[in-house]
């Protein structure tokens, strides 16, 4: 019976993991259609997100279950505490990517991103891309030293998004204000991404410790 609790348990980082990677490749996916004004990859990530909430709510139901029939206590209860906390971040990270998606389906057939700015957003989904990635590791190996190296991806992001708002304050801007709208969403939601991979790091430290004070380790901002 013990075994199967734990199989049970194993089953859902198996299924934080498979977010994570859903996750990534929405992002992928969300910033090629947003940088080729690519309607048709655009499509596919708004409507394959409900893959990422059909997950979740998995997730969510198997969770509850455990905890009325198993009653968990110590690292189990954790893990299924810290299972749930994760999978909402992550389906947050899904609907993040859609958000892009939309913008870029929205703005079709023009370019959302002006020829300037590419750069800058390429960088700042590669780096949304490699946050994920990490996190799936971290939650595969709990690997604390890993999740705390996060932090420095999160930091990058950062100061892409400060990059944004200096190149949208500059005399030397000369685009519409809606681009400038759309510059600004779409900024947000990359930090907001990176925030919400960090918040998965944190679950994990708090997982292996045991302790919220480890988490201090690992800051949220925005």
């Amino acid at each position: 019976m013990r075994n199967v609790f734990h199989d049970e348990l194993n089953a859902l980082v198996e299924t934080l993991v498979e977010m994570t990677h859903l996750a990534e490749s929405a992002m992928g996916r969300a910033t090629t259609a947003l940088l080729d004004a690519d309607r048709e990859l655009a499509e596919t990530v708004i409507s394959n997100d409900e893959a990422i909430d059909r997950l979740q709510r998995d997730l969510e139901e198997r969770s509850l279950q455990l905890l009325a029939r198993q009653q968990p206590v110590a690292t189990d209860l954790r893990v299924v505490v810290t299972a749930l906390r994760m999978s909402n971040s992550l389906e947050r990270m899904g609907d993040l990517a859609r958000h892009v998606a939309k913008l870029a389906r929205l703005r079709h057939p023009a370019g959302v991103v002006p020829d300037e700015s590419r750069a800058l957003f390429l960088q700042m989904g590669q780096v949304a891309e490699r946050i994920v990635a990490k996190a799936g590791s971290v939650i595969a190996s709990r690997d604390v030293e890993l999740a705390a190296a996060m932090e420095l991806d999160d930091d990058e992001m950062d100061n892409l998004h400060r990059q944004v708002f200096e190149m949208l304050l500059s005399r030397k801007w000369q685009h519409p204000t809606e681009v400038a709208v759309d510059l600004t969403l779409l900024s947000r939601y990359y930090e907001r991404y990176a925030d919400h991979a960090v918040s998965v790091a944190k679950s994990v430290m708090f997982l292996v410790t045991g302790s919220h004070d480890a988490e201090d380790g690992l800051s949220l901002t925005g």
